[in-house]
């Protein structure tokens, strides 16, 4: 574990990661869009890391889903351990030449892994890097992603796509938290061996798969 990321020991242990978004009263009463903020909890719920979008008040009214966003992600003791970068790209299978692409870095400065979205007419795909820019995992999605009174879940697949590793769930949180707020809780299930820079990559697919299709969605109610 000495030669793992500083901050990244806790994931080597960890096959099961939640993430839960907080809620925010003015995006609750108001409607109005704010940046972001999420809990990274263990399978027993316990704080792991605590993460913070960074963005101008312009794009997230402007551009909102699509919006570029530094999310910072801290330890317990609020040292910034993993910094997740977005661009403002497309996010449309009429424009496959520029799709959407986020990059993790940990930590902060130092590249981890990349999340790639590849073109497909029907499902939701994306490639997992790693920090050379060689594919290691993909993630693939449902056809549908409302989840009318369901979980929603990407599967994790080796890079034949014939194997499933893991999944990243989107939880149905019930009727009134998705009605009145954007409020996410999702669940990214890995092999506890994988590298832990690749974990950190998950983390930053899920951040991306809930703005991308999730953000202003109310779960299909």
């Amino acid at each position: 574990t000495h030669n793992l990321p500083p901050g990244l020991e806790y994931l080597n242990q960890l096959d099961q990661i939640i993430i839960h978004q907080q809620v925010e009263l003015l995006e609750a009463i108001l409607g109005t869009e704010t940046s972001s903020k999420y809990e990274i909890k263990n399978h027993l719920g316990q704080r792991v890391y605590f993460a913070v979008e960074e963005n101008g008040c312009f794009d997230r009214k402007l551009c909102s889903p699509l919006r570029p966003f530094t999310i910072r992600i801290a330890d317990n003791v609020g040292r910034e351990v993993i910094r997740v970068v977005r661009p403002l790209r497309c996010n449309s299978c009429c424009f496959p030449c520029f799709l959407q692409q986020l990059e993790v870095q940990s930590p902060p400065g130092t590249i981890a892994g990349y999340v790639v979205q590849n073109w497909d007419p029907f499902l939701p795909k994306f490639t997992i890097q790693n920090q050379s820019k060689e594919d290691v995992l993909k993630i693939i999605g449902p056809y549908a992603t409302c989840g009318c009174f369901d979980d929603v879940e990407f599967e994790v697949k080796a890079l034949n796509e014939m194997t499933t590793i893991g999944k990243i769930s989107k939880y149905w949180s019930g009727f009134v938290n998705n009605v009145f707020t954007n409020t996410a809780n999702f669940g990214i299930q890995v092999p506890v061996d994988l590298d832990v820079r690749i974990k950190a990559v998950m983390i930053g697919a899920c951040f991306l798969i809930d703005l991308m299709f999730f953000e202003n969605s109310l779960d299909g109610l």
